[in-house]
Protein backbone atom coordinates (compact mmCIF):
# COMPACT_ATOMS: atom_id res chain seq x y z
CA UNK A 1 0.00 0.00 0.00
CA UNK A 2 1.66 2.88 -0.82
CA UNK A 3 0.64 5.78 1.53
CA UNK A 4 0.39 5.46 4.96
CA UNK A 5 -3.18 6.71 5.30
CA UNK A 6 -4.46 4.13 3.11
CA UNK A 7 -2.42 1.58 5.77
CA UNK A 8 -4.37 2.89 8.49
CA UNK A 9 -7.59 2.71 6.52
CA UNK A 10 -6.91 -0.82 6.43
CA UNK A 11 -5.47 -1.85 9.62
CA UNK A 12 -8.47 -0.04 11.33
CA UNK A 13 -10.71 -1.90 9.31
CA UNK A 14 -13.22 -4.32 11.67
CA UNK A 15 -12.70 -2.71 14.60
CA UNK A 16 -15.24 -1.64 17.06
CA UNK A 17 -14.69 0.91 19.90
CA UNK A 18 -18.29 1.77 20.69
CA UNK A 19 -16.92 5.76 20.85
CA UNK A 20 -16.40 7.47 17.41
CA UNK A 21 -14.07 9.76 19.09
CA UNK A 22 -11.63 6.85 20.68
CA UNK A 23 -11.45 5.34 17.24
CA UNK A 24 -10.56 8.63 15.40
CA UNK A 25 -7.74 9.02 18.45
CA UNK A 26 -6.47 5.32 17.99
CA UNK A 27 -6.15 5.75 14.06
CA UNK A 28 -4.08 9.16 14.93
CA UNK A 29 -2.05 7.23 17.10
CA UNK A 30 -1.30 4.25 14.63
CA UNK A 31 -1.08 7.14 11.66
CA UNK A 32 1.95 8.43 13.87
CA UNK A 33 3.45 5.36 15.05
CA UNK A 34 3.50 3.98 10.96
CA UNK A 35 5.32 7.69 10.15
CA UNK A 36 7.81 7.06 12.96
CA UNK A 37 8.12 3.42 12.03
CA UNK A 38 9.48 4.39 8.46
CA UNK A 39 11.49 7.56 10.33
CA UNK A 40 13.34 5.22 12.00
CA UNK A 41 13.26 1.95 9.44
CA UNK A 42 12.16 -0.04 12.44
CA UNK A 43 9.09 -2.50 12.27
CA UNK A 44 6.12 -2.19 14.65
CA UNK A 45 6.28 -4.41 17.45
CA UNK A 46 2.67 -5.78 17.59
CA UNK A 47 0.91 -8.25 19.47
CA UNK A 48 -2.11 -10.20 20.93
CA UNK A 49 -2.75 -12.85 23.72
CA UNK A 50 -5.05 -15.56 24.31
CA UNK A 51 -5.67 -17.79 27.11
CA UNK A 52 -5.50 -21.16 26.70
CA UNK A 53 -8.95 -21.80 28.63
CA UNK A 54 -10.07 -24.36 25.48
CA UNK A 55 -7.98 -26.74 23.65
CA UNK A 56 -8.90 -25.22 20.26
CA UNK A 57 -9.37 -21.86 18.61
CA UNK A 58 -12.52 -21.15 16.59
CA UNK A 59 -13.33 -18.97 14.08
CA UNK A 60 -13.88 -16.58 16.38
CA UNK A 61 -10.38 -16.51 17.41
CA UNK A 62 -9.43 -15.69 13.91
CA UNK A 63 -10.29 -12.03 14.20
CA UNK A 64 -7.48 -10.75 16.26
CA UNK A 65 -5.21 -13.35 14.25
CA UNK A 66 -6.39 -12.04 10.84
CA UNK A 67 -5.50 -8.73 12.17
CA UNK A 68 -1.98 -9.93 13.22
CA UNK A 69 -1.50 -11.63 9.45
CA UNK A 70 -2.56 -7.80 8.13
CA UNK A 71 0.40 -5.96 10.55
CA UNK A 72 2.72 -9.01 9.37
CA UNK A 73 2.33 -8.89 5.65
CA UNK A 74 3.17 -4.57 5.84
CA UNK A 75 6.55 -5.97 7.35
CA UNK A 76 5.76 -5.21 11.12
CA UNK A 77 7.07 -7.98 14.15
CA UNK A 78 4.49 -9.67 15.26
CA UNK A 79 4.16 -11.71 18.61
CA UNK A 80 1.91 -14.55 19.66
CA UNK A 81 1.67 -14.40 23.68
CA UNK A 82 -0.01 -17.10 24.84
CA UNK A 83 -1.48 -16.02 28.52
CA UNK A 84 0.37 -19.00 30.61
CA UNK A 85 0.10 -16.80 33.61
CA UNK A 86 -3.13 -14.92 33.17
CA UNK A 87 -5.31 -17.94 32.58
CA UNK A 88 -4.68 -19.30 35.98
CA UNK A 89 -6.24 -16.00 37.26
CA UNK A 90 -8.92 -16.00 34.42
CA UNK A 91 -10.23 -12.97 32.42
CA UNK A 92 -13.58 -11.64 33.73
CA UNK A 93 -14.34 -9.48 30.41
CA UNK A 94 -16.36 -11.19 28.74
CA UNK A 95 -18.33 -13.20 31.82
CA UNK A 96 -21.32 -11.88 34.45
CA UNK A 97 -19.66 -14.92 36.81
CA UNK A 98 -16.50 -15.76 38.34
CA UNK A 99 -14.43 -18.00 35.86
CA UNK A 100 -12.99 -21.23 36.35
CA UNK A 101 -9.61 -21.31 37.55
CA UNK A 102 -7.03 -23.66 35.39
CA UNK A 103 -4.92 -25.36 36.76
CA UNK A 104 -0.81 -25.61 35.49
CA UNK A 105 -1.54 -28.82 33.93
CA UNK A 106 -4.41 -27.54 31.87
CA UNK A 107 -3.31 -24.64 30.73
CA UNK A 108 -0.10 -26.88 29.07
CA UNK A 109 -2.23 -29.21 27.49
CA UNK A 110 -4.19 -26.65 25.75
CA UNK A 111 -1.32 -24.18 25.14
CA UNK A 112 0.13 -26.94 23.11
CA UNK A 113 -2.39 -26.81 20.43
CA UNK A 114 -2.58 -22.92 20.07
CA UNK A 115 0.45 -21.80 18.24
CA UNK A 116 0.17 -24.64 15.56
CA UNK A 117 -3.17 -23.54 14.94
CA UNK A 118 -2.66 -20.11 14.55
CA UNK A 119 0.01 -20.94 12.32
CA UNK A 120 -2.52 -21.96 9.88
CA UNK A 121 -3.29 -17.81 9.17
CA UNK A 122 0.43 -16.39 10.67
CA UNK A 123 3.98 -16.82 8.90
CA UNK A 124 5.23 -19.31 11.43
CA UNK A 125 9.02 -18.50 10.45
CA UNK A 126 8.03 -14.32 11.29
CA UNK A 127 6.25 -14.78 14.32
CA UNK A 128 7.23 -15.20 17.57
CA UNK A 129 5.99 -16.94 20.94
CA UNK A 130 5.79 -16.20 23.74
CA UNK A 131 4.52 -17.15 27.34
CA UNK A 132 3.55 -14.56 29.99
CA UNK A 133 4.49 -16.48 32.77
CA UNK A 134 8.00 -16.03 31.96
CA UNK A 135 7.81 -12.41 33.14
CA UNK A 136 4.48 -12.43 34.97
CA UNK A 137 5.98 -15.32 37.32
CA UNK A 138 9.01 -13.42 38.64
CA UNK A 139 6.97 -9.79 39.53
CA UNK A 140 7.77 -9.20 42.91
CA UNK A 141 4.47 -7.46 45.07
CA UNK A 142 6.34 -4.20 45.57
CA UNK A 143 6.02 -4.05 41.82
CA UNK A 144 2.66 -5.23 41.98
CA UNK A 145 1.19 -2.52 44.85
CA UNK A 146 3.26 0.32 42.72
CA UNK A 147 1.32 -0.38 39.29
CA UNK A 148 -1.91 -0.67 41.51
CA UNK A 149 -1.37 2.30 42.60
CA UNK A 150 -2.07 3.69 39.33
CA UNK A 151 -6.07 2.76 39.40
CA UNK A 152 -8.95 3.40 41.38
CA UNK A 153 -11.48 0.62 42.84
CA UNK A 154 -14.23 2.76 40.94
CA UNK A 155 -12.67 2.67 37.39
CA UNK A 156 -12.89 -1.11 37.98
CA UNK A 157 -16.28 -0.94 39.14
CA UNK A 158 -17.16 0.64 36.43
CA UNK A 159 -16.80 -2.28 34.21
CA UNK A 160 -20.42 -2.97 32.88
CA UNK A 161 -19.99 -7.12 33.72
CA UNK A 162 -18.23 -5.85 37.85
CA UNK A 163 -21.12 -3.23 38.07
CA UNK A 164 -23.93 -5.95 36.73
CA UNK A 165 -22.72 -8.72 39.24
CA UNK A 166 -22.03 -6.53 42.47
CA UNK A 167 -25.68 -4.63 41.32
CA UNK A 168 -27.30 -7.81 41.75
CA UNK A 169 -25.36 -9.45 45.11
CA UNK A 170 -22.90 -12.06 43.25
CA UNK A 171 -19.55 -11.39 44.33
CA UNK A 172 -16.71 -9.88 42.21
CA UNK A 173 -13.11 -11.28 43.59
CA UNK A 174 -10.33 -9.23 44.49
CA UNK A 175 -7.74 -11.50 42.11
CA UNK A 176 -10.06 -10.40 38.99
CA UNK A 177 -9.21 -6.77 39.57
CA UNK A 178 -5.75 -7.63 38.98
CA UNK A 179 -5.84 -9.22 35.21
CA UNK A 180 -5.84 -6.08 33.23
CA UNK A 181 -3.08 -4.84 34.94
CA UNK A 182 -1.14 -8.34 34.10
CA UNK A 183 -2.45 -7.43 30.71
CA UNK A 184 -0.61 -3.78 31.34
CA UNK A 185 2.90 -5.52 32.01
CA UNK A 186 2.70 -8.25 29.17
CA UNK A 187 2.44 -5.04 26.94
CA UNK A 188 4.90 -2.95 28.68
CA UNK A 189 7.38 -6.11 28.90
CA UNK A 190 7.09 -6.85 24.74
CA UNK A 191 7.31 -2.78 24.32
CA UNK A 192 4.58 -3.24 22.50
CA UNK A 193 3.68 -0.31 19.97
CA UNK A 194 0.29 -2.06 19.18
CA UNK A 195 -2.09 -4.40 20.83
CA UNK A 196 -5.32 -6.33 19.06
CA UNK A 197 -7.76 -7.23 20.69
CA UNK A 198 -11.74 -8.04 20.77
CA UNK A 199 -14.41 -5.50 22.38
CA UNK A 200 -14.39 -7.35 25.33
CA UNK A 201 -10.89 -6.51 25.30
CA UNK A 202 -11.85 -2.49 25.36
CA UNK A 203 -10.90 -1.64 29.49
CA UNK A 204 -7.89 -4.04 29.58
CA UNK A 205 -6.18 -2.70 26.88
CA UNK A 206 -7.44 0.92 26.24
CA UNK A 207 -7.61 1.68 30.25
CA UNK A 208 -5.44 -0.69 31.92
CA UNK A 209 -2.23 -1.56 29.13
CA UNK A 210 -1.66 1.98 28.22
CA UNK A 211 -1.78 3.90 31.98
CA UNK A 212 0.77 0.74 33.01
CA UNK A 213 3.12 1.36 29.84
CA UNK A 214 2.78 5.31 30.82
CA UNK A 215 3.71 3.96 34.21
CA UNK A 216 7.01 2.51 33.38
CA UNK A 217 7.83 5.49 31.21
CA UNK A 218 6.68 4.10 27.94
CA UNK A 219 4.95 5.17 24.95
CA UNK A 220 1.20 3.74 25.29
CA UNK A 221 0.55 0.98 22.82
CA UNK A 222 -2.13 1.64 19.61
CA UNK A 223 -5.43 -0.18 20.99
CA UNK A 224 -6.73 -1.90 17.36
CA UNK A 225 -10.15 -3.62 19.04
CA UNK A 226 -11.86 -6.17 16.89
CA UNK A 227 -15.74 -6.86 17.00
CA UNK A 228 -16.86 -9.70 18.10
CA UNK A 229 -17.52 -12.62 15.48
CA UNK A 230 -21.18 -13.67 16.12
CA UNK A 231 -21.65 -18.01 16.46
CA UNK A 232 -23.49 -19.66 13.67
CA UNK A 233 -26.79 -18.79 15.21
CA UNK A 234 -26.07 -15.69 14.19
CA UNK A 235 -26.54 -13.53 17.41
CA UNK A 236 -24.12 -14.43 20.39
CA UNK A 237 -20.77 -14.11 20.80
CA UNK A 238 -18.84 -17.89 19.43
CA UNK A 239 -18.55 -20.42 21.83
CA UNK A 240 -17.16 -24.06 21.88
CA UNK A 241 -19.54 -24.42 25.48
CA UNK A 242 -22.76 -22.80 23.44
CA UNK A 243 -22.26 -24.96 20.41
CA UNK A 244 -22.77 -22.32 17.96
CA UNK A 245 -18.61 -22.33 17.11
CA UNK A 246 -17.24 -22.94 13.79
CA UNK A 247 -13.52 -24.88 14.77
CA UNK A 248 -10.11 -23.52 12.99
CA UNK A 249 -9.36 -27.70 12.78
CA UNK A 250 -12.59 -28.52 11.00
CA UNK A 251 -12.48 -30.35 7.60
CA UNK A 252 -13.22 -28.22 4.61
CA UNK A 253 -16.89 -29.88 4.07
CA UNK A 254 -17.57 -28.96 7.57
CA UNK A 255 -16.39 -25.57 7.40
CA UNK A 256 -18.25 -24.90 4.03
CA UNK A 257 -21.44 -26.45 5.28
CA UNK A 258 -21.48 -24.75 9.18
CA UNK A 259 -20.83 -20.69 7.09
CA UNK A 260 -23.85 -22.29 4.67
CA UNK A 261 -26.16 -22.50 7.78
CA UNK A 262 -25.64 -19.01 8.88
CA UNK A 263 -28.65 -16.94 8.80
CA UNK A 264 -28.40 -13.91 5.84
CA UNK A 265 -28.34 -10.93 8.23
CA UNK A 266 -24.87 -12.45 9.56
CA UNK A 267 -22.97 -12.86 6.42
CA UNK A 268 -21.79 -9.40 6.19
CA UNK A 269 -20.33 -9.58 9.63
CA UNK A 270 -18.24 -12.86 8.31
CA UNK A 271 -17.41 -11.11 5.08
CA UNK A 272 -15.78 -8.39 7.13
CA UNK A 273 -14.19 -10.28 10.31
CA UNK A 274 -12.60 -13.24 8.56
CA UNK A 275 -12.30 -12.66 4.58
CA UNK A 276 -9.28 -11.24 2.93
CA UNK A 277 -11.76 -9.15 0.84
CA UNK A 278 -11.41 -5.07 1.28
CA UNK A 279 -14.52 -2.71 1.75
CA UNK A 280 -14.81 -2.12 -1.93
CA UNK A 281 -15.57 -5.82 -2.73
CA UNK A 282 -17.65 -6.59 -0.22
CA UNK A 283 -20.21 -3.11 -0.67
CA UNK A 284 -20.12 -4.54 -4.27
CA UNK A 285 -20.79 -7.81 -3.29
CA UNK A 286 -23.84 -6.13 -1.24
CA UNK A 287 -25.18 -3.96 -3.87
CA UNK A 288 -25.25 -6.57 -6.16
CA UNK A 289 -27.52 -8.34 -3.45
CA UNK A 290 -29.56 -5.50 -2.40
CA UNK A 291 -30.19 -4.51 -6.50
CA UNK A 292 -31.83 -8.14 -6.77
CA UNK A 293 -28.85 -9.02 -9.23
CA UNK A 294 -27.63 -11.48 -7.09
CA UNK A 295 -29.27 -14.52 -4.93
CA UNK A 296 -28.41 -14.55 -1.09
CA UNK A 297 -27.63 -18.28 -1.55
CA UNK A 298 -24.62 -17.73 -4.57
CA UNK A 299 -23.60 -14.87 -1.45
CA UNK A 300 -22.98 -17.35 0.89
CA UNK A 301 -21.51 -19.59 -1.34
CA UNK A 302 -19.05 -17.28 -2.01
CA UNK A 303 -18.62 -16.20 1.84
CA UNK A 304 -18.10 -19.97 2.41
CA UNK A 305 -15.60 -20.56 -0.32
CA UNK A 306 -13.64 -17.26 0.74
CA UNK A 307 -13.54 -18.24 4.52
CA UNK A 308 -12.57 -22.04 3.86
CA UNK A 309 -9.81 -20.59 1.24
CA UNK A 310 -8.09 -18.92 4.46
CA UNK A 311 -7.67 -22.20 6.03
CA UNK A 312 -7.41 -25.36 3.74
CA UNK A 313 -6.09 -25.49 0.36
CA UNK A 314 -7.97 -24.76 -2.64
CA UNK A 315 -8.82 -28.29 -4.22
CA UNK A 316 -10.28 -28.95 -0.90
CA UNK A 317 -12.18 -25.87 -1.14
CA UNK A 318 -13.60 -27.07 -4.30
CA UNK A 319 -14.09 -30.63 -3.60
CA UNK A 320 -16.16 -28.77 -0.47
CA UNK A 321 -18.85 -27.03 -2.57
CA UNK A 322 -19.06 -29.76 -4.61
CA UNK A 323 -19.87 -31.99 -1.86
CA UNK A 324 -22.56 -29.24 -0.74
CA UNK A 325 -24.21 -28.77 -3.58
CA UNK A 326 -24.20 -32.41 -4.26
CA UNK A 327 -25.49 -33.27 -0.40
CA UNK A 328 -27.60 -30.56 0.22
CA UNK A 329 -28.82 -29.00 -3.36
CA UNK A 330 -29.63 -31.69 -4.93
CA UNK A 331 -30.14 -34.16 -1.89
CA UNK A 332 -27.52 -36.75 -2.15
CA UNK A 333 -25.50 -38.61 0.39
CA UNK A 334 -21.90 -38.02 0.35
CA UNK A 335 -19.98 -40.83 -0.91
CA UNK A 336 -17.26 -40.69 1.44
CA UNK A 337 -19.47 -41.42 4.77
CA UNK A 338 -18.02 -42.67 7.69
CA UNK A 339 -19.17 -45.93 8.99
CA UNK A 340 -19.82 -47.51 13.14
CA UNK A 341 -20.34 -50.59 14.08
CA UNK A 342 -22.59 -50.81 17.01
CA UNK A 343 -24.64 -53.66 19.01
CA UNK A 344 -28.56 -53.32 18.68
CA UNK A 345 -29.83 -51.47 21.38
CA UNK A 346 -27.21 -48.69 21.52
CA UNK A 347 -28.87 -45.38 22.11
CA UNK A 348 -28.17 -42.55 19.70
CA UNK A 349 -26.67 -40.37 22.07
CA UNK A 350 -23.57 -42.71 22.82
CA UNK A 351 -23.44 -43.20 19.13
CA UNK A 352 -23.22 -39.46 18.56
CA UNK A 353 -20.04 -39.63 21.49
CA UNK A 354 -18.64 -42.70 19.69
CA UNK A 355 -18.64 -40.85 15.99
CA UNK A 356 -17.30 -37.88 17.12
CA UNK A 357 -20.11 -35.68 16.46
CA UNK A 358 -20.83 -34.50 19.76
CA UNK A 359 -18.13 -34.34 22.78
CA UNK A 360 -20.82 -35.65 25.90
CA UNK A 361 -24.06 -37.24 26.55
CA UNK A 362 -25.10 -34.26 27.61
CA UNK A 363 -24.31 -32.42 23.86
CA UNK A 364 -25.81 -35.43 22.43
CA UNK A 365 -29.24 -35.32 24.55
CA UNK A 366 -29.25 -31.66 23.57
CA UNK A 367 -28.67 -31.66 19.62
CA UNK A 368 -32.01 -34.09 20.08
CA UNK A 369 -33.68 -32.06 21.60
CA UNK A 370 -32.82 -29.13 19.41
CA UNK A 371 -34.48 -31.51 16.70
CA UNK A 372 -30.58 -31.83 15.10
CA UNK A 373 -30.91 -35.56 14.76
CA UNK A 374 -32.15 -38.21 12.04
CA UNK A 375 -32.03 -41.49 11.30
CA UNK A 376 -33.42 -42.89 7.93
CA UNK A 377 -34.85 -39.83 7.11
CA UNK A 378 -36.25 -39.95 9.83
CA UNK A 379 -36.44 -37.07 13.29
CA UNK A 380 -34.97 -38.68 16.47
CA UNK A 381 -37.11 -37.28 19.19
CA UNK A 382 -36.37 -38.69 22.34
CA UNK A 383 -33.32 -38.70 24.30
CA UNK A 384 -33.42 -42.22 25.17
CA UNK A 385 -34.14 -43.56 21.98
CA UNK A 386 -31.76 -46.46 20.54
CA UNK A 387 -30.71 -47.85 17.43
CA UNK A 388 -32.51 -50.78 16.20
CA UNK A 389 -31.47 -51.63 12.82
CA UNK A 390 -28.59 -50.85 10.51
CA UNK A 391 -29.19 -46.93 8.45
CA UNK A 392 -27.67 -43.70 7.76
CA UNK A 393 -27.72 -41.32 10.61
CA UNK A 394 -27.24 -37.23 10.38
CA UNK A 395 -26.45 -34.98 12.87
CA UNK A 396 -27.22 -31.21 12.53
CA UNK A 397 -26.77 -30.72 8.45
CA UNK A 398 -23.53 -32.14 7.64
CA UNK A 399 -22.39 -34.64 9.60
CA UNK A 400 -23.47 -38.33 8.21
CA UNK A 401 -23.03 -41.83 9.85
CA UNK A 402 -23.47 -44.95 8.88
CA UNK A 403 -24.38 -47.20 11.43
CA UNK A 404 -24.07 -50.70 11.22
CA UNK A 405 -25.03 -53.27 13.50
CA UNK A 406 -23.02 -56.27 14.61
Amino acid sequence: MSTISARVEHLMQGTEYGDDGLRASMAAELNAKLIESERENRPLRVYAGFDPTAADLHLGHTVPIRKLAQFQQLGHEVTFLIGSFTSQIGDPSDKNKLRPILSREQIEVNARTYADQAMRILDRDKTTIVFNDEWLAERTIAEFVSLASSFTVQQFMARENFRRRADSGDPVYLHELFYGILQGIDATELRADVQVGGTDQLFNIVTASRKVMEANGQKPNVAIIMGILPGTDGRVKMSKSIGNHIPILASADEMYGKVMSLPDDAMRTYFEKITPLAPPEIDAVFAELEAGRAHPKDVKMRLAREVVATLHAEDAVAAAEASFIRTFQRGELPEDMPALTVPAGRRFTEVLVSAGFVSSLSEARRLIEQGGVHFEGETVTETDATVRGPGVLRAGKRRFLRVEIR
